[in-house]
């Protein structure tokens, strides 16, 4: 199996293992910098294990295979993600000004997040990694930042642009400096896009991603 297949388990057991809470079974990231969680194999035991961690809240899996979610869960969600991998970059240099979010800019990042449904945003969603923002007039309107990872990739996360803002390639500046950072570090960038997202997937094809596979996005929860 490649790294790729089960990417968080993989960024949890790594270079994300700071975060990690769990066992060798089953491992998820504090909820409130994510609700990301990941199992060696998506056995029996590793969904008990994972229960011992989530107690009562629930988690967001990217599974392999198909959901096949044991007795005494709840699915609350199950979709298609498209993973895609950029090794051939077309980056964009319009030169809009982009600035560093700090914990200082919390408040207003997750307001975004809530308003335009990225992806889980937490509090401590920052901390996984640099994250850009873009103003108008004071405000942030776009920004995003790194999620996952593991040996040879980062994860481009959480883009997203105001809707009275979008269509000016704020998205596309943000992820092309984020991605030059990336590739520097001697890394390949990676993202995850809801299937029916198609306007997305076309704005990362032309920064050069190309699709790797489908995973099966689901998120949980105890019974």
């Amino acid at each position: 199996m490649h790294r790729l297949d089960n990417p968080i388990w993989n960024s949890l057991s790594t270079l994300h293992g700071h975060f990690a809470e769990g066992d060798e079974l089953a491992k998820r990231y504090p909820p409130e910098v994510t609700l990301l969680a990941g199992m060696g194999e998506p056995s029996i035991e590793s969904y008990a294990s994972l229960a011992k961690t989530l107690q009562r809240s629930g988690a967001v899996l990217f599974l392999d295979q198909p959901p096949q979610i044991p007795a005494g869960w709840i699915t609350v969600h199950a979709s298609p993600l498209v993973q895609m991998v950029c090794e051939k970059p077309n980056l964009a240099q319009d030169g809009f000004p982009a600035e560093k979010l700090t914990r200082a800019n919390v408040p207003e990042m997750v307001a975004l997040a809530e308003l335009t449904k990225p992806g889980p945003f937490g509090t401590r969603t920052r901390e996984l990694g640099e994250y850009l923002g873009i103003r108008q007039s004071k405000r942030l309107v776009a920004m995003a930042g790194e999620r996952l990872h593991l040996p040879g990739y980062t994860e481009v996360s959480a883009v997203c642009t105001h809707p009275e803002f979008q269509g000016r390639g704020y998205a596309r500046e943000l992820m092309s400096i984020l991605m030059r950072k990336i590739i520097q570090r001697g890394e390949t960038p990676i993202l995850h896009v809801r299937q029916e997202n198609v306007s997305a997937i076309h704005l990362y094809e032309k920064l050069g991603f190309r699709t790797r596979r489908l995973i099966h996005f689901v998120i949980i929860r105890i019974a």
